[in-house]
């Protein structure tokens, strides 16, 4: 991805509160006019969920509910099903609100390691226990992203598509952190050039077009993204610390795209949009970074997804963080 990549100014991360896909997708669209995404619902139930939602994307994979969680099957049950139906109907409500729309366009999945760090075998164990598993899933994930990519460009032609992977497992996966089943023990930890060989080949299906890494854990290994071809990194800026500053510094200087979680995800009294941003400006000083970037590195966002807000808070949270984009803008330093 070039080092001259630039992505507007705000957006969200995924997930909506509530269950109507046309609300949702006004909300989205109407939010971002020039970034809008493709909403999550998952209080509608399993299948909108997350994991429930990428696994029915998956090529000769197929998940259904247990008890413990999802667990890859034989066929398509209901639950696939009901995962796939749940997405045609937010991209029929999406479709419908971007007609004639040029820009970009931000479309969400579980990465890789997430995906194998949650869904599990026959056996009960999930597929990071396995390293044949893992990548049997990727390369299943990645065939299903190349066809979701395309149907997503066949329904909305003037769009940019951005591709955000969700992996809030992944340092779990490279600590060796993710439980196993009886959960008194944990997997052993996955080689990093194994992680970043897994993630360059999902990266790798958006030829062409710019990828986003989002994590809401602390800690997230950026440089690895990086290597691994992410064109942007997503993350909770209040998680940083400044043992973090060499690498960030790093990836901006290396053309890595920030996508600064600033608003807080659930329901709480705002600051002022210039007060949201404030830390990142200070993070901007202390690396010593020329002012005049920051509106072209910094993309701003929620913390995290927005499933567990109010619906009211949601659409403020999302105006907010447009609305700190542009205070970042104007007031740079």
């Amino acid at each position: 991805m070039t080092a001259d990549l630039r992505f507007a100014p705000a957006t969200g991360i995924g997930s909506l509160p509530g269950g109507d896909a046309r609300e949702a997708a006004r909300t989205a669209t109407g939010s971002f006019e020039d970034f809008p995404f493709l909403p999550e619902l998952p209080a509608r139930g399993p299948g909108a969920d997350m994991i429930g939602r990428t696994a029915g994307r998956l090529v000769e994979l197929y998940a259904r509910v247990e008890p413990s969680g999802w667990r890859i099957g034989d066929r398509p049950g209901r639950d696939t099903k009901r995962a796939r139906s749940w997405l045609g109907e937010d991209l029929d409500a999406l479709e419908e609100f971007t007609q004639g729309y040029e820009g970009q366009l931000k479309v969400q999945a579980v990465g890789p390691w997430t995906l194998a760090a949650t869904l599990e075998l026959r056996n009960g164990e999930v597929a990071l226990s396995d390293p044949g598993a893992c990548r049997d899933l990727a390369a299943s994930l990645a065939e299903g992203l190349r066809l979701h990519l395309e149907e997503v460009r066949r329904r909305i032609p003037g769009a940019q598509i951005v591709l955000q992977l969700d992996e809030p497992s992944l340092i779990g996966a490279l600590r060796g952190q993710v439980k196993s089943a009886s959960g008194y023990r944990t997997h052993r930890a996955v080689d990093r050039q194994v992680v970043e060989a897994g993630l360059r080949d999902v990266v790798g299906v958006h030829a062409g077009g710019p990828v986003v890494v989002h994590s809401c854990a602390p800690d997230v290994p950026f440089a690895l993204l990086r290597r691994a071809g992410a064109a942007a990194v997503s993350f909770d800026f209040s998680l940083l610390t400044e043992r973090d500053d060499d690498v960030i510094g790093e990836a901006v200087e290396g053309g890595t795209r920030l996508f600064a979680g600033v608003v807080p995800g659930t329901d709480t009294a705002l600051s002022d949009p210039a007060g949201s941003v404030m830390g990142v400006r200070t993070l901007w000083r202390r690396l010593g970074l020329h002012p005049g970037l920051l509106a072209e590195a910094v993309t701003v966002t929620p913390s995290c997804g927005l499933a567990g807000a109010s619906p009211e808070y949601a659409r403020r949270a999302l105006a907010h963080c447009a609305q700190a984009a542009r205070s970042l803008a104007d007031n740079p330093e």
